[in-house]
């Protein structure tokens, strides 16, 4: 059993770096922005092509009036869900790891 609690601890590890990464990266994306990036850039069109499906999918779910004021918000917005993903999802897999890590060694 207690493979099956050091699987899930690897899996919400994995996760959180997977997460931290990609929230890095949409900085990134919204930095660069700012400063009218050479599409021609192939870090520029790796950045575009990692984050422009999660952004497009938050945008469609704005409302219009998010964008009169002509700032983005879909960056903080995926940031948020991804602070969101570590702290209630990564947060669970651990502590669910360690309860089955815990019972098999109480169980033994």
């Amino acid at each position: 059993m207690f493979i099956i609690g050091n699987f899930l601890n690897a899996v919400a590890v994995i996760l959180d770096y997977i997460l931290t990464i990609y929230m890095w990266i949409i900085i990134i994306r919204a930095l660069i922005s700012w400063v009218n990036p050479d599409p021609y850039n192939p870090i520029v069109q790796f950045l575009y092509r990692i984050t422009d499906p999660v952004l497009y999918r938050v945008r469609r779910m704005l409302p219009s009036s998010f964008f009169s004021f002509g700032i983005d918000f879909s960056p903080i917005i995926v940031i948020l869900i991804i602070y969101f993903l570590q702290i209630f999802l990564v947060t669970s897999l651990k502590q669910l790891a360690f309860k089955i890590i815990i019972s098999s060694k109480l169980g033994a």
